[in-house]
């Protein structure tokens, strides 16, 4: 197919690395700004552009990775300024309908993994979801998503938000308490790596248990002496996230009523 990338961030530079290298052409690449696009550019042996007046006619699919906040203006640009193209957003949060109005045929397109610049994904491995406003335009999105991944499933718009809720929590936030982790590292002298072999493994874990019956911690078990010597210990750090958590996991493991007595 004939691909032209809406945007040029760490979505953009990965799906277009692999939709090059799945045959696909990248016509260009459309950035706010032409070093963002000329960076990307290169990579894909495209056209980068900073102009939404300048974007072609004719590409198969005008694949928008871009910011939510700024998807239904752009959407709009383009509707206007090509005839007829088919948009599709990548957006695990966006419903389908933003496209309405802006042009008939329309999609999405949302591989949920987490995307780093400089660290490249297989994405063979990534579940990438989809959705259409007909079924012509889902076989053209589905046979686009089919040559880069070997998970494609067809999911609606409210389905695809409450997806997009779940790996928040299993991604961002859990990578957050990476983050809290490596400072209170810092203050004991050991380095974050020797929290890798531990991390790993509740990884693991899950690909053969469930999340709940993979859980271990003082909160599980209610210990009282740790929970409460761990939460005075959080100087300058969220204590709240700590109590937060370890109610959270106390309840979801059936002791919710021990661990509201231990916080009165």
């Amino acid at each position: 197919m004939i691909i032209t990338l809406i945007g040029a961030g760490r979505l953009a530079k990965q799906t277009g690395k692999a939709l090059r290298a799945a045959g696909h052409q990248i016509a260009q690449v459309f950035s706010r700004t032409i070093e963002s696009a000329n960076t990307l550019a290169q990579l894909l042996d495209s056209q980068p552009t900073c102009s939404i007046t300048d974007i072609r006619g004719g590409a198969d699919i005008y694949l928008l990775a871009l910011k939510d906040s700024v998807l239904e203006e752009i959407a709009e640009q383009l509707g206007n300024h090509l005839d007829n193209p088919l948009l599709v957003h990548t957006a695990g949060s966006m419903p389908l309908q933003l496209f309405q109005g802006k042009t008939s045929r329309y999609g999405v397109f949302y591989p949920m993994q987490t995307f780093s610049k400089e660290r490249d994904v297989n994405f063979r491995e990534i579940h990438c979801f989809i959705e259409a406003n007909d079924e012509q335009t889902l076989r053209t999105i589905r046979e686009m998503a089919a040559s880069i991944s070997d998970n494609v499933q067809p999911l609606a718009s409210s389905e695809r938000r409450q997806l997009h809720l779940a790996a928040v929590f299993a991604c961002n936030f859990a990578n957050h308490c990476y983050a809290l982790a490596d400072q209170l590292l810092s203050e004991s002298g050991v380095g974050f790596s020797a929290m890798l072999p531990l991390i790993d493994e509740t990884a693991r874990k899950v690909h053969q248990l469930s999340p709940v019956e993979a859980q271990t911690g003082p909160a599980v078990r209610y210990d009282e002496n740790v929970i409460m010597a761990q939460s005075k210990m959080l100087h300058g750090l969220p204590k709240e996230i700590y109590q937060l958590m370890s109610r959270s996991i106390h309840e979801l493991n059936g002791e919710g009523d021990s661990f509201r007595k231990l916080t009165r």
